[in-house]
């Protein structure tokens, strides 16, 4: 029997749909997965509402490169969220810091207001702040329902024992969720050794799109040159094995 909720991250509309068919209990909805997940289109966001009921948190997040915004690019996030929260979404994910890295708080505390009663999730932020036990309490007293993290590690399976500890230190307070490197044959693993609840994947296989193949000189991606043949999907299979649906 399954002993934690399992969310899947997902990049596309597609991606959400794939692992609702796996089983997930919850989807988070992001595009741009390359540079650690961007605001999703409304478009992806409507198309997973009109094909399935799975939960479905979604990414606030305007750029990549950290997360101390300028004017611009927090107007940018308030209006993708209120339209977001317009069709109903179950809830979001963002995180806020300030430049010394630690979370700002009067701007976190603004946006949780303003989605009311949906709950939020405060991304991997919480990897790179200066005191995490800190962030913990500021984010637990604002009202943040979840924090994401790997241990402040770059893969969560080296971080066990600090998600262990966090999750003690959290208490009844917010949910410690831990991701990043969990794959099928270590979610147990992880679940058992920490005390998790819920748990963050992302489990994905290639397909194969040739209509590009005419000319193989052509790439439409910045200097590193990604496949224009080769592209990644969630694979239900592999969220079926640590959902057993």
């Amino acid at each position: 029997m399954k002993k934690f909720l399992v969310e899947v991250c997902c990049g596309s509309a597609e991606d959400a749909i794939r692992a609702a068919l796996g089983g997930a209990d919850r989807v988070e909805l992001c595009s741009n997965l390359f540079q650690g997940g961007l605001t999703p289109t409304l478009g992806s966001v409507k198309a997973v509402r009109e094909q399935s009921d799975i939960t479905l948190n979604v990414m606030i997040r305007p750029r990549e490169g950290g997360f101390c915004y300028t004017k611009t690019e927090l107007l940018t996030a308030r209006r993708d969220m209120e339209t977001f929260l317009e069709y109903g979404v179950d809830g979001l994910v963002f995180g806020f810091l300030n430049e010394d890295g630690t979370v700002d708080v009067e701007l976190t505390h603004e946006f949780v207001r303003l989605a009311g009663d949906v709950p939020i999730t405060f991304h991997r932020a919480i990897d790179v702040v200066p005191d995490w036990k800190k962030a913990i309490d500021q984010l637990a007293d604002i009202g943040v329902k979840r924090v994401l993290t790997s241990g402040l590690a770059p893969n969560v399976l080296l971080a066990l024992d600090t998600v262990k500890e966090m999750i003690a230190y959290a208490g009844d307070r917010l949910i410690i969720m831990p991701g990043a490197g969990i794959t099928p044959l270590t979610a147990d693993k992880v679940a058992e050794y920490t005390g998790c609840k819920e748990m963050h994947v992302y489990f994905t296989k290639t397909l194969t799109d040739k209509s590009t193949m005419n000319n193989r000189d052509i790439f439409y991606g910045s200097a590193l040159y990604p496949s224009e043949t080769n592209y990644p999907v969630i694979d239900s299979e592999q969220v079926r094995i640590i959902t057993r649906k």
